[in-house]
């Protein structure tokens, strides 16, 4: 089983200047490591959007790597994004996806998601269309393979193992010391275009 920390450090060794977008139980461990311009909290509305968000950026910046740190219960709510994403004329190229996957709302205090024992995120994404799918549960397996997952074309679908936490839920409104927390929704959205219509 993988600690989610120890994934993020390992994404994180790999970033340069991708846009990574984050929500729910990934958002403030993200931050404890990266103040990236490039870094967007889907955090403060739209519960479980941060994947579709992404594809919006992804379909609007070609040139630019979209990477989406979601959690497994954002992603149930939102299924349909990942047979839209595929469903495209021309899937987007530079779009990476990790589902860290504890089997709990973590933030809202570790509800299990509803799911039965041969649920397979893997076999989710194959057959919704995604044909590069990993999964892990290993640290050194994952350090081994990320560099060449992240140097592929997308969209990649990544499945992340991780053990069960007890993440608070994030918020935009002073509760954590972290710049993208520190200000509104909005102010975030408006801060992000702006970086990437000077690059």
């Amino acid at each position: 089983m993988l600690i989610k920390e120890e994934c993020l450090k390992l994404i994180a060794s790999q970033r340069t200047d991708e846009i990574v977008i984050t929500t729910m139980g990934m958002s403030v461990p993200w931050a404890k490591i990266s103040t990236h311009p490039l870094d967007y909290a889907s955090v403060g509305s739209a519960m479980g959007h941060a994947a579709d968000f992404a594809l919006g950026i992804a379909l609007a910046k070609p040139e630019k790597k979209v990477v989406v740190l979601n959690g497994d219960g954002s992603m149930l709510m939102c299924l349909g994004t990942l047979a839209t994403i595929t469903g495209l004329q021309k899937p987007p190229a530079n779009y990476l996806l990790f589902v860290c996957d504890n089997g709990t709302y973590e933030v809202t205090g570790n509800q299990p998601v509803p799911r039965n024992a041969d649920f397979s995120w893997t076999t989710i994404a194959k057959g919704t269309g995604f044909e590069q799918v990993y999964e892990f549960d290993d640290i050194e397996t994952l350090e081994t393979a990320l560099p060449k997952i992240w140097n592929q074309e997308g969209p990649i679908f990544v499945s992340l193992k991780i053990a069960k936490a007890h993440e608070p839920p994030p918020d935009r409104w002073g509760g954590f010391p972290y710049p993208y927390l520190q200000e509104s929704l909005a102010t975030s959205t408006h801060k992000l275009r702006k970086t990437l219509e000077d690059q």
